[in-house]
């Protein structure tokens, strides 16, 4: 038992192994540009601990990423908080999520929380420009909604892959099922002709054997070849109902009519072949319908066949009656003069598959022993015979032999199923390309109006702005002016836009010196 614990342990060693060289790897990317930035001289005992806290902080990332993708995207997001450089694991972490997680409802809150975060956090508490914050706003929008969107197209993608799959399958197993019902229904065709037409003759045959077995105008030794030849004919007939018992599945039916007789011509057969038969049917039920005309005959055939091998010699009354709309039949012979003559047991095959064909034909069959030892078979049938599916009677085919147990797909719903990949993929691809643009969009109209509000100089009235002008005589002058750039001496100079859209970037600069303007120039885009 041990050794089979450890084998097991082994299997699952060996089968996780490959997902762990993908964290590795996956770990190695993303920890690169944090350890090679902290890893820079000069050293401190800071940055060893906030590189020693951050490569921990990614390992966590990686090892929750598999399970719970968006956990590993907010550690992600916090670590961006102490250090810029995990921006560069943003959109690593943000693709994993859309193609990991199977809903987006997670991922959504995440970066509605981020965005409304980063807003109040930079223009309510640090009081950053409007600048920044678009630029905030537009690093999560890049690096963390379009590779969260591209994440969950390729997700969609594999879903679409695989509803291909089962469709195929779907198809190939209903292709499959339909050859085996139509094989089921041939062979079920096959036994069911054999027992009717030469199980019955084979039957007579040996009701013919016995009669010359006991003729007393006959020698002993014609005697015992007649004797000899029923029993070869008995085996015979125990061998035909082993093969239809290979070839008949239980429930089997079939709807092939062997002989186009009629029960009184049925009758006269068994009556030529020596069966004292006699036949009282009313004239309306004589005239049936062709599926209850079927049936009844089969009762008929069947008992008679029973009859001549069972109970040879004995006289057999066969009526047909009919009550309103349905038919009456009954088979009942006497018992055998000379008693029951040796033979094979009987396994009551036919008597199980013609008590089938009755129900299957919505009728009862009743079949057994008399009290003076004969037997009697009485059946009623409905007029009106609706005729019975085979498929209903046969094993669903479509069953997976590799799936136990498992309900099979069917092809309606598997094209469904391919139906919806379908579309979540188109959908998935239009919102990929979209909404990065629509979400851009947005974030320009939200920064333009509060990036431009009483900035804008037009060209027009800067160049009629004269040097050494004060700075109250300057006619249009904007009431607020842009950030500097970062970088620029601001000693003295004012900067405005020209309401270039959508960043509105600085256009002009002014100087003043002493409350004078002393240069103006228009700044290069």
């Amino acid at each position: 038992m041990t050794r089979w614990r450890w084998v097991r342990a082994a299997r699952r060693t060996m089968a996780a192994r490959p997902a762990l060289v993908r964290d590795v790897l996956l770990w190695a990317v993303v920890a690169a540009p944090v350890g090679y930035a902290r890893m820079t001289p000069p050293y401190s005992w800071r940055s060893l601990t906030l590189l020693a806290g951050g490569l921990l902080l990614l390992a966590a990332a990686v090892a929750v990423s598999r399970r719970r993708p968006p956990a590993a995207l907010v550690l992600v997001v916090l670590g961006s908080l102490v250090d810029g450089n995990f921006v560069f694991a943003i959109p690593v972490f943000s693709y994993l999520t859309g193609r990991r997680s199977a809903g987006a409802g997670p991922a959504a809150v995440i970066f509605a929380l981020i965005a409304a975060g980063g807003t109040a956090l930079n223009l309510g508490l640090l009081g950053t420009g409007a600048a920044t914050w678009f630029l905030l706003a537009s690093v999560l929008l890049f690096a963390g909604v379009f590779p969260w969107l591209v994440g969950r197209y390729r997700r969609q993608q594999q879903e679409l892959a695989e509803a291909g799959r089962r469709h195929a399958d779907a198809l190939v197993r209903e292709e499959r099922g339909a050859a085996e019902r139509i094989r089921l229904r041939e062979r079920a065709r096959i036994a069911q002709e054999m027992h009717d037409s030469l199980g019955h003759d084979l039957s007579l045959i040996a009701l013919r054997a016995a009669a010359l077995e006991v003729a007393a105008d006959l020698d002993a030794g014609h005697r015992a070849a007649a004797g000899e030849l029923r029993a070869s004919v008995a085996a015979a007939t125990e061998r035909l109902h082993e093969i239809i018992g290979l070839l008949r599945e239980e429930g089997g039916s079939s709807l092939t009519r062997p002989s186009n007789e009629t029960v009184a011509e049925l009758v006269d057969g068994a009556r030529e072949a020596g069966m004292a038969v006699r036949l009282a049917a009313a004239p309306d039920a004589e005239e049936l319908p062709a599926l209850a005309g079927h049936a009844a005959h089969r009762v008929v055939r069947e008992a008679l066949t029973n009859a001549a091998r069972y109970a040879p010699g004995a006289p057999v009354d066969v009526r047909l009656t009919r009550a309103g709309d349905r038919v009456e039949v009954a088979v009942v012979n006497a018992p055998p003069p000379a008693g029951p003559l040796p033979a094979p047991p009987s396994h009551g095959s036919g008597l199980l598959a013609l008590a089938e064909r009755v129900r299957l034909a919505g009728g009862t069959l009743d079949a057994g022993p008399r009290a003076d030892g004969g037997f009697a078979v009485r059946a009623s049938l409905p007029v009106t015979i609706s005729p019975p599916g085979v498929a209903r009677s046969l094993p669903d085919a479509r069953q997976p032999a590799d799936e136990p147990g498992a309900a099979p797909e069917r092809p309606a719903d598997a094209a469904r199923r391919l139906h919806d990949a379908r579309r979540r993929v188109r959908r998935s691809l239009l919102v990929a390309l979209g909404a990065p643009a629509g979400l851009g969009l947005v974030l320009s109209l939200v920064y333009y109006p509060v990036a431009t509000a009483g900035t804008v100089l037009d060209q027009q009235t800067f160049e009629g702005m004269p040097v050494g002008a004060s700075r109250g005589d300057l006619a249009g002058l904007p009431r607020r002016q842009l950030d500097r750039p970062v970088g620029v001496d601001p000693a003295g100079c004012e900067y405005y836009t020209d309401g270039n859209f959508p960043l509105a970037q600085p256009t002009w600069r002014l100087c003043f010196a002493d409350g004078r303007l002393v240069s103006k120039e228009k700044i290069d885009q």
